[in-house]
């Protein structure tokens, strides 16, 4: 039997062909997704979502979408769907966990590196025609080799991280909801510390936690006050994870030193404050964005749908 299958926009690869061969499949308008007409029209058809992080699946879409019995996203979080609502119509929930690891690990080491030796900030200044010669004092920046590196939230990608550190000579710190296993500690080197105490010993922090209500917000103003004067943040997890306002004042005010940011508190729109400051390095939401990467999410994806219109069970089901 063929179903029908929203997807929320064109996928890298093959897997939408396939998924073609089995079902009928409509794919949304480009960045509009479920908000878009071509769901509008077709909502209460529809079997399975292929939704992106920037679809809401919420009750009252599910409530257009009756026949929906599978929503697959297509990342590795999933703070954009209601599970509860999901739950309580039924609809399975997969996500695409694994495949974005190394990816989004090498992304979040770049902007690391990026903003510790103010690389997009000379970038500018070069361009401008605003380098006017070498001397000591110029563009000097803060050491890699040796600091310390704090991770927040040791799961594959914050492991993936602390693996680059290691390669960089740094002590690795790491907090988190559960204590990783001994063996990966040893493996990595990396000591567990409550999270407080991170931010106090951390010479950069870097976030790898899914965005939850004990983790929106978790970067607060009384966080960042605990930093180390030259600190560097870095979030390649979820915006709301950190209190933009906040860490605007601290990077102006002290303590920190920079920030590397690929996500934002109210995506697509950023802080007008970090706009305006120099010693931030901004990325637009690409830390899974290598060719491969994207290709595998996509199959995964494809994949679980293709599961539970079987009748399986998906490789990677969420919330229950």
């Amino acid at each position: 039997m063929r179903n029908r299958v929203f997807v929320s926009c064109p996928l890298p690869g093959s897997a939408v062909a396939r998924l073609e061969r089995e079902h009928d499949v409509v794919i949304g308008e480009g960045p509009r997704g479920v908000r878009g007409d071509a769901f509008a029209r077709g909502a209460a058809t529809f079997d399975a979502i292929v939704s992106l992080v920037t679809d809401p699946i919420d009750a009252s879409l599910l409530e257009r979408a009756g026949r929906v019995r599978v929503v697959a996203n297509f990342a590795v979080g999933y703070d954009n769907i209601d599970l509860a609502a999901c739950a309580a119509r039924g609809v399975t929930v997969t996500n695409t966990p694994g495949v974005l690891t190394e990816a989004t690990a090498d992304l979040a080491f770049g902007l690391l590196l990026a903003s510790a030796r103010r690389i997009a900030e000379g970038d500018r200044l070069v361009r401008r025609g605003a380098f006017d010669g070498w001397r000591p004092s110029f563009l000097v920046g803060t050491p890699v080799h040796g600091a310390t590196l704090g991770v927040v939230g040791l799961g594959r990608i914050g492991q993936a991280m602390a693996r680059r550190a290691r390669g960089f000579g740094m002590r690795v710190v790491y907090a988190g909801r559960t204590r990783a296993a001994p063996e990966i500690e040893k493996a990595l080197g990396a000591v567990h510390v409550p999270l407080d105490e991170l931010f106090e010993r951390a010479d950069f922090v870097s976030l790898h936690c899914p965005l939850t209500p004990e983790t929106r917000g978790l970067v607060s103003r009384a966080r960042l006050g605990r930093m180390k004067a030259g600190a560097v943040l870095v979030n390649t997890a979820r915006g709301a994870c950190v209190d933009e306002a906040a860490l605007a004042e601290a990077l102006v005010a002290g303590p920190l030193g920079a920030a590397g940011l690929d996500v934002f508190e109210d995506e697509p729109r950023v802080n007008q404050s970090l706009l305006a400051l120099e010693n931030v390095v901004m990325t637009p939401h690409v830390g899974s964005a290598d060719r491969s990467a994207r290709e595998a999410m996509a199959a995964t994806a494809i994949d679980s749908v293709l599961a539970v219109l079987a009748g399986q069970r998906p490789a990677h089901p969420v919330g229950g």
